[in-house]
């Protein structure tokens, strides 16, 4: 690899404050903001919006189509006409 070419890969802590939820793991991301790990050593933090802990794929919270609505209304816009 080329000398200052890449972005310094280094360990980063990605917290989503909605779910209260963090992990460590290693990325080129930048950040300016710093948090003191569990292990006692301080790591750059990036805030993000969603993550596996707040994620309705993942929770299984997803809301529910009412699809019987929507085809009742189909039908009666689009269904067959008598006569």
């Amino acid at each position: 690899m080329k000398k200052d070419v890449h972005p310094d890969y280094r360990p980063v802590v990605f917290r989503d404050r909605s779910a209260d939820y963090a992990f460590l793991t290693r990325s080129t991301a930048r950040t300016d903001q710093t948090i003191e790990w569990e292990d006692g050593n301080t790591y750059p933090v990036v805030d993000v919006d969603v993550s596996s802990a707040s994620h309705p794929f993942y929770t299984g919270r997803g809301r529910v189509m009412d699809t019987t609505g929507a085809v009742e209304r189909f039908n009666r816009r689009y269904g067959k006409k008598s006569g």
